[in-house]
């Protein structure tokens, strides 16, 4: 009893810390609100409001009903019509259209005699992901008016192909971007606070108070560790229940299993966090020896860009993050209600994470007291 009774006088003192200022309060909630209502709209890797530049040299029937179905397919917001290959050129090179499409002069006339007609798509190699992304809107706009042709002519395409997106059939990006949102905003609150404690006390010139009081240094982790962990749960609730009840993004899985796993995705962050803060002097050193982790860990988490897509060797390297493991285990249980075997896979490389950052924090908190 004494040993919690300890444990619990250090947690109130960092709380009393954390809220005893106005900045502290708004540094707990501002960022998540903040990054809530803006991410589900900026970061998207969605194309809206693309521009698409048209060099038509035909001018018959079948090339201006292509050009108003481009118009009126809702991926592209402008439609460019340009007189020559300088002028597609030019519209491509000032960033003014993200595609440009060249419509040949004998292109109505080789439809209607039922020929193969070519049509050439430019695209601005400069934003690739999005030109990319737009040429598949084209398309499938190309695709439904050949299917509309062939119907008319009574013909039949070769192939149907019919797509169905599971775990996010309407593809609306919010429904990624906030489950994501939840390992990322719950990775700057754990880590930032923990990274601070020990750096904030040396500042503080109360260091080594704490070090002659009845606490152990394992007590002091201890009391230390809890309060990100709580902030973390408490960040990560208002993320969820924003995702719910304000963007409409339906949770399917068990929420004993997501709090499970975030339990020991703290801990991780929580370890990390009291290693950085071991090794700084000032709360400066701390902060920006956080940010020196959370920038690669973010970035190698499959957040941005799949792991997938990464070489072999630094897919291998990203199996010490915890970040990726975490992502995973929030996309997987909110989209797709993960199964416990599913989630323990992913969750048993977080355990050792944690073990190995917690000991390698305790060993460097010593190694400073001794």
């Amino acid at each position: 009893m004494n040993f919690f009774r300890r444990i619990h006088s250090l947690v109130r003192k960092e709380f009393q810390s954390l809220l005893s200022t106005k900045s502290g309060k708004m540094l707990l909630i501002m960022p998540v609100i903040l990054q809530t209502a803006l991410f589900p709209f900026a970061a998207t890797l969605e194309v809206k409001n693309a521009s698409l530049a048209v060099f038509n040299e035909d001018h018959g029937r079948a090339s201006v009903e292509m050009m108003q179905r481009f118009a009126a397919s809702g991926a592209f917001t402008r439609i460019i019509p340009v007189w020559s290959g300088a002028e597609v050129e030019e519209v491509i090179g000032t960033r003014d259209a993200l595609l440009a499409v060249h419509i040949p002069a004998d292109f109505s006339r080789k439809i209607a005699a039922g020929e193969t007609s070519p049509v050439q798509v430019v695209l601005d190699g400069r934003r690739s992901n999005s030109s990319q992304i737009a040429f598949s809107y084209l398309q499938s706009v190309l695709e439904v008016y050949l299917k509309d042709r062939a119907a008319v002519a009574g013909r039949v395409l070769p192939s149907d192909v019919i797509t169905r997106n599971w775990f996010v059939p309407n593809l609306e990006y919010t429904h990624f971007i906030l489950p994501s949102l939840v390992a990322i905003i719950t990775t700057i609150g754990s880590l930032i606070i923990t990274a601070l404690s020990l750096a904030r006390e040396r500042e503080q010139g109360t260091f080594d108070q704490l070090l002659v009081s009845p606490l152990t240094p394992e007590m002091i982790m201890v009391g230390k560790m809890v309060p990100a962990v709580l902030v973390g749960f408490f960040q990560a609730t208002l993320i969820l229940a924003a995702a719910v009840f304000i963007y409409d993004v339906p949770f399917r899985g068990h929420l004993v299993l997501l709090y499970g796993a975030m339990f020991f995705y703290a801990l991780a962050l929580a370890g990390v966090g009291l290693f950085i803060s071991s090794l700084s002097k000032t709360q400066q050193q701390a902060f920006l020896g956080a940010f020196v982790f959370m920038v690669p860990a973010i970035l190698l988490s499959g957040y941005t860009a799949p792991v997938e897509n990464m070489p072999v060797w630094l897919q291998h390297l990203t199996w010490v993050n915890p970040v990726r493991h975490f992502v995973e285990v929030v996309k997987g249980v909110y989209l797709k209600d993960a199964s416990v075997v599913r989630v323990f896979s992913l969750v048993w490389p977080l355990m050792v994470i944690s073990l190995a950052s917690l000991t390698a924090a305790a060993l460097m908190f010593r190694k400073k007291t001794g």
